[in-house]
């Protein structure tokens, strides 16, 4: 930042809500008055302003037309050149002169313009001619009322800046292949007509020459603007502003100097200097500063208060040197460069003696007042209110009258959607409140983002949207997340202190069940234990009732809109439930869905000892399979994308043998390279196709992946009485990841967090506590590491394990054989030993519970008999 500011000397806003560029801006005589004007910010400062229909592009002022030498306005639209005469008319009454423009003439283009440059070209005498280059890079040549000719750059891909050196007599832009290229004008008028694509034999002979570059350099950017500065008739020189530096080159190409800029410019100006030899550079940049170079020496440095996107020096109301810059935005303004004199004196700072002593107790006070307020209120500091915004949600207890569900994949079934109103009520005046909503996929929402502008004090604020099933399986979570960032005012802080709210809510389980018919038999069972007498399903579950059972109140059958059927059985004479499905991660939201209405059922009864538990063996085979099949769609997935890369690669090369094939002036045989561009086309839309498909199933199986770790973290919960706080813990561990992808996975990630835990709060000895864990995640070879580490964490929760965080975790613990003992479990890596069995068989699930005879008292990490 600079100590200094432009000094404004005049300023205005042009326009409203419009943008400008570098050619918006022409500091000129237009009306040929041969004066400037303007003294101050008045009505009469704009002389003229007239609507022409067509967005601008550039405007330039020159000798445009034929039969004098009077300045006139050239505007370049995308289709058409316009030139105008500026005129005006002395006014006999207070609201001044009036000006009237008149079209002089106009030239509809054939190709859409870019930019435009004018000058004497070819030598001639008392006019200019105008070159417009297109987007397609071609100049088009105009004698200002015809039409002379039209030639394209070799090799144009992208159109660049556009200057006329009138020493040289030849037309310099910047390629996009980053080089500087010269052009004579001459060469041009004599080069082959762009307009005529067919040439005759006759033409092939003779009649037309190739448009050849006078010279180039490379300057290995792009180039934002050329200027050519002539201050004599001896030397001339080409400045190019780059993308991170300015270069000053030679009449023949070679470079003068170059300077490498600290900050990304915006627009520059080269203008002559006082000293001979040397030129002086105006440079604008997007940190609102304007840099004066002589020649690479700053030697001035100014503060804007706008990004100037272009700048002009002239002399306004006799007054030299004014600096004229425009922001994108129409912010003009009229500076020059200067100081105000500062009559601020520093005041003398009083010495007074130093007390060590005192200041070392004054230390230890403020140290203890520290400590103590991290001890009570945690690492964040507490705010002093936590109501400056209220949110809550309420979802509708019935469907929406009509569904909302659109472009569903779920089959027959008819998908309902329920509607959810989230309330914001604000105490204080809050800026920028964003509302955003997240459900579990396959659920989608109809609206999930809402922006608040502005809320004012006590006030309220209402949305609606409406939540339905798209996809052809099952959620993890029935939970959404209303999550509200705003932004609170301070006296300290105007734009406000970011904070964020949340609110979570229910979704209904009927919104993507529906009643079904019990089975029998199932794939996979479980067993939740209780210390209550059973309870009615038809109470727990109203609305899954089917009319045809009403007598057989300890059976109820559910069906997914995916297809899939859980069961659910009561046991008439011990105090358990039994949920069996084909599918192992169904279980999870019907298990979920019971202990919950179970609690809010004993709840209303008044009853507080309420209880479940789990005393069978824990499903860990099965929950070993869908880590398989997903690790395994990883894998697939990084096979496909590596062997279409490779088509790919294949694909282009075969398209350059092409091209060179087609551009060779002896045709040649194509040696069936059609034919191989054809077929690897074909595999590579095959395999787009199969990474698609293969990225659609690993979400699935990822969606499937997270219901059964909730289902096992659950199990595991009610196996140890787990308290929250630790069920939070393996939450944390076992989903760390909204979102599964090939360079962050679920497998190494939870991999590392229960390596983690083994090694500190789950550590049998300071040996385990020694070793390193790996900083970087890679994916795995295979989730037999994976297996084995999530087998350990349960026998060391079932050994007595304490789940903890605190910074006493890391303290090795003294592990307790459960009732009926364990055979110790291999502990792969983390032990130097050899491992003699699988450590999974004893975890190995037994898909056949009694339901409705009580089990006898075992441990969970034995084998029950049935």
């Amino acid at each position: 930042m600079s100590l200094f500011k432009a000094r404004d000397w005049w300023s205005t806003v042009l326009g409203e809500k419009e943008e400008f560029d570098q050619g918006c801006l022409c500091l000129a005589d237009v009306d040929n008055t041969g004066n400037g004007q303007g003294d101050g910010a008045q009505a009469e400062d704009m002389l003229l302003e007239v609507h022409l229909r067509d967005p601008i592009l550039q405007v330039e002022v020159g000798k445009f037309v034929s039969g004098t030498e009077m300045l006139h306005l050239a505007v370049l639209h995308s289709r058409k050149l316009c030139v105008y005469s500026v005129s005006g008319t002395l006014g006999n009454v207070e609201h001044g002169n009036q000006y009237q423009i008149k079209l002089m003439y106009e030239h509809n283009l054939q190709r859409t313009a870019c930019n435009m440059t004018y000058g004497s070209f070819g030598g001639v005498k008392g006019r200019d001619l105008i070159c417009i280059q297109s987007m397609d890079g071609m100049l088009m040549v105009f004698e200002q009322e015809s039409y002379a000719f039209g030639r394209f750059l070799p090799g144009s891909l992208l159109p660049g800046p556009l200057a006329y050196s009138s020493r040289t007599d030849s037309f310099i832009t910047v390629s996009s292949c980053q080089q500087v290229e010269s052009y004579k004008y001459q060469v041009l008028a004599f080069a082959t007509d762009a307009d005529k694509r067919q040439e005759t034999e006759q033409q092939k002979l003779g009649s037309g020459k190739r448009l050849v570059v006078d010279w180039t350099l490379n300057i290995g950017e792009q180039a934002l603007d050329i200027c050519i500065v002539s201050f004599n008739q001896s030397a001339s020189s080409v400045f190019v502003l780059g993308e991170r530096n300015f270069f000053c080159l030679k009449d023949n190409g070679q470079i003068r100097f170059m300077k490498k800029l600290d900050c990304s410019p915006s627009c520059f100006l080269p203008y002559c200097s006082v000293s001979e030899g040397t030129i002086n550079t105006l440079i604008g940049n997007h940190n609102h500063m304007l840099h004066i170079y002589q020649d690479v020496t700053l030697k001035w440095a100014t503060q804007l208060p706008h990004i100037p996107v272009a700048v002009r020096v002239g002399c306004l109301h006799d007054l030299k040197g004014v600096i004229v810059t425009l922001s994108d935005d129409g912010h003009l303004q009229c500076s020059y460069l200067g100081t105000d004199p500062s009559f601020f004196q520093a005041p003398k700072v009083e010495s007074r003696e130093l007390h060590y002593e005192e200041l070392d107790i004054e230390l230890k006070e403020l140290q203890k007042i520290i400590k103590d307020v991290n001890k009570s209120q945690g690492i964040w500091p507490m705010t002093e209110r936590e109501d400056d915004l209220k949110v809550s949600a309420m979802v509708s207890p019935k469907f929406d009258s009509v569904s909302q569900a659109a472009d569903v994949e779920v089959g027959t079934d008819l998908v309902p959607s329920v509607t959810v109103k989230v309330t914001l009520q604000n105490r204080l005046a809050l800026q920028k409140a964003k509302l955003s909503v997240y459900v579990q996929p396959p659920l989608v929402l109809t609206c999930d983002q809402f922006t608040f502008e502005f809320m004012a004090p006590e006030m309220s604020r209402t949305v609606a949207f409406s939540v339905y099933l798209k996809g052809s399986y099952t959620p993890s979570e029935l939970e959404g997340n209303a999550v509200v960032s705003y932004s609170r005012p301070s006296d300290i802080n105007p734009d406000g202190i970011p904070r964020v709210i949340q609110c979570k809510f229910r979704l209904p389980l009927k919104l993507i069940c529906l009643p079904g018919q019990p089975s029998k038999t199932a794939s996979h069972k479980l067993t939740i234990d209780t210390n209550k007498s059973p309870v009615s399903l038809l109470s727990l579950f109203p609305g899954f009732a089917n009319q045809s059972e009403d007598d057989q109140v300890n059976v109820m059958g559910f069906r997914f809109l995916g297809g899939s059927r859980v069961t659910l059985l009561a046991s008439k004479t011990s105090q358990r439930y039994r949920i069996q499905s084909e599918q192992f991660e169904d279980l999870w939201l019907i298990t979920n869905e019971l202990i919950i209405r179970l609690q809010e059922y004993f709840e209303k009864q008044g009853i507080k000892d309420f209880a479940c538990s789990f005393s069978g063996s824990m499903p860990l085979q099965e929950y070993f399979e869908l880590i398989d099949h997903h690790f395994e769609l990883r894998i697939n997935g990084e096979k496909l994308e590596e062997l279409l890369s490779e088509r790919a690669v294949q694909f282009r090369a075969i398209q350059r043998r092409l091209l060179t094939r087609f551009k060779d002036k002896t045709p040649a045989p194509l040696q069936h390279l059609d034919t191989l561009l054809d077929g690897t086309y074909k595999q590579v839309i095959a395999l787009a196709d199969a990474v698609e498909e293969n990225q659609d199933s690993l979400f699935q199986s990822f969606t499937r992946l997270k219901s059964a770790t909730h289902l096992v973290i659950l199990l595991i919960g009610l196996w140890q009485k787990l308290s929250t706080d630790q069920i939070a813990i393996l939450e944390a561990a076992f989903l760390p990841l909204q979102q599964d992808t090939q360079e962050l996975g679920w497998e190494e990630t939870v991999d590392a967090a229960i390596s983690h835990l083994l090694k500190t709060c789950l550590s049998k000895s300071s040996k385990e506590q020694a070793l390193n864990l790996s900083s970087q995640l890679n994916i795995p070879k295979d989730t037999s590491r994976l297996k084995k580490h999530i087998t350990l964490l349960c026998d060391r929760l079932a050994k007595g394990g304490r789940l903890c965080l605190s910074t006493d975790a890391a303290a090795p613990q003294t592990m307790v054989m459960p009732v009926g003992g364990c055979t110790t479990i291999p502990e792969s890596d983390l032990e130097e030993r050899s491992i003699e069995q699988d450590s999974t068989e004893l975890f190995t699930n037994h898909k056949h519970l009694i339901v409705e005879t009580p089990l006898p008292e075992v441990s969970p990490l034995q084998g029950v008999s049935e």
